[in-house]
């Protein structure tokens, strides 16, 4: 992944990573193109009764874009769809004082933001980021991540300057999971111990 962004090494970068997952991908990118590291908070609305679905997504500026098609699916009605929203916000409030504590947002204005996940399935956790990122003025706004649908990426493609991914799913059923050799859920508190690696790592450097 990192490879592929190599013409962004040392230049006015700003890494950021959708947590959890997207985090030891982004230290790894940002440690090789020397650049800023932080978090862009987003997270998927789950359906009622199947939290594995899910019919959009928020970020941790409030930011939300909804699946509409899903939505007239589910059969949805705009109090059900605050009601689940409204504890997805919760949640992302939650691990935002977990994550960042009281450290300001890096400043992306007049720069190169490159946004990262693990991968894209249905795409809309990252276009709740990307939207969420374009209101902070960036000079250029990116997503890479090392697979995606290629569903999500011709949707990306739409509100984003560039897409890099290292390789691309056709199947109509795409799981992130299926593209890594080893997989598991990476926790909040390993979050927490990779920022704070992260963070210790940039201060011996400077």
């Amino acid at each position: 992944m990192a490879a592929e962004l190599g013409e962004y090494n040392n230049r006015s970068v700003v890494v950021l990573a959708i947590p959890n997952g997207g985090v030891p991908v982004a230290i790894e990118v940002a440690d090789t193109l020397k650049a800023d590291l932080d978090l862009v908070i987003s997270r998927k609305i789950p359906a009622p009764l199947n939290p594995e679905a899910g019919f959009g997504a928020i970020a941790d500026d409030g930011t939300v874009i909804l699946n509409e098609e899903a939505v007239k699916r589910i059969g949805l009605s705009r109090q059900q769809i605050e009601y689940e929203a409204s504890k997805v916000r919760a949640d992302i409030k939650q691990r935002s004082i977990l994550y960042r504590g009281d450290r300001p947002l890096v400043r992306v204005s007049g720069r190169v933001v490159i946004i990262i996940d693990d991968g894209l399935a249905s795409g809309f956790t990252m276009m709740a980021a990307v939207e969420s990122v374009r209101h902070r003025r960036p000079k250029e706004t990116m997503v890479a991540v090392p697979c995606a649908s290629a569903l999500a990426v011709k949707q990306l493609e739409k509100v984003t300057d560039k897409v890099v991914t290292c390789t691309m799913g056709f199947m109509p059923k795409f799981y992130v999971s299926d593209f890594y050799r080893y997989w598991y859920d990476v926790s909040d508190d390993e979050v927490v111990r990779q920022l704070a690696e992260w963070r210790r790592r940039r201060l011996w450097r400077d």
